[in-house]
């Protein structure tokens, strides 16, 4: 008797280890970036490049309860930065561009990160293992899509003065304190900054994992950081509202 052997089914495209083989054949930047690592590091040096550029504004912003005076004269030298070498507004726009980027690819990171996630675990925790998690943690995908959101109003009512009947262009002092008379507009920017403190306490953390920063030895001294800068920076930029509120700032 002779015994034949089944013929081996090829994979087709996109069946069997043609993925696979796809993925393996990926190499520098692009294989960099499709892999998990990959995008935790995009997630943690564009997380960290956002948190200097926010520390940077709430610093900017507190300078409004110097006066009018001040606060316009601060607005006006972030136009001239960088002149003669640069022409009026070119460093502004520069920098805008690439916090753009630096949002787009923490956005995309993220989303694509959550998306294995899901796949990797189609069970939900169970109650117990989802009572583990801190409020930031659970909170973080949510938190970052309001933070979104808020980042895309923020533009067009402070910065554009599309939403906001009241702009007037080179009259920062004025659009701001006009902008925070309003109560509506002061819960939204008051919730969006206690969003934004959750985020950054547990994202910073996660950050210093990631780049291996971290150790057990440092854990409690790194997290303290990380509570310590998420408050300065939500509270920092929660008093702008809440200065005009009060009367503070007029």
């Amino acid at each position: 008797m002779v015994i034949t052997q089944p013929k081996k089914r090829q994979a087709g495209p996109g069946r069997g280890t043609g993925g696979r083989s796809a993925r393996r054949n990926r190499s520098g930047l692009p294989a960099f970036w499709h892999s998990s690592i990959g995008k935790k590091i995009v997630m943690a040096v564009t997380g960290l490049v956002m948190l200097s550029w926010l520390l940077a504004h709430m610093l900017g912003n507190l300078k409004i309860f110097f006066g009018r005076r001040d606060f316009d004269h601060y607005a006006d030298w972030l136009r001239t930065v960088g002149e003669p070498v640069l022409h009026g507004g070119w460093f502004l726009w520069i920098s805008r561009a690439g916090l753009l980027v630096a949002v787009l690819l923490h956005i995309t990171a993220a989303a694509q990160l959550s998306r294995r996630d899901v796949k990797a675990r189609p069970v939900k925790y169970a109650a117990g293992q989802r009572a583990k998690a801190t409020f930031a943690t659970r909170t973080m995908r949510y938190g970052g899509t309001i933070l979104a959101l808020f980042i895309v109003w923020h533009l067009l009512d402070l910065t554009a003065g599309v939403t906001n009947p009241d702009f007037h262009e080179g009259q920062v002092y004025d659009n701001v304190t006009a902008d925070f008379q309003v109560w509506w507009i002061n819960i939204i920017y008051i919730v969006a900054m206690v969003m934004l403190g959750l985020h950054i306490n547990h994202g910073f953390w996660s950050a210093t994992q990631t780049l291996g920063i971290n150790n057990p030895v440092r854990d409690r001294a790194v997290k303290a950081a990380g509570s310590t800068i998420a408050a300065v920076i939500a509270l920092g930029f929660i008093a702008v509202p809440v200065g005009v509120m009060t009367g503070v700032i007029s």
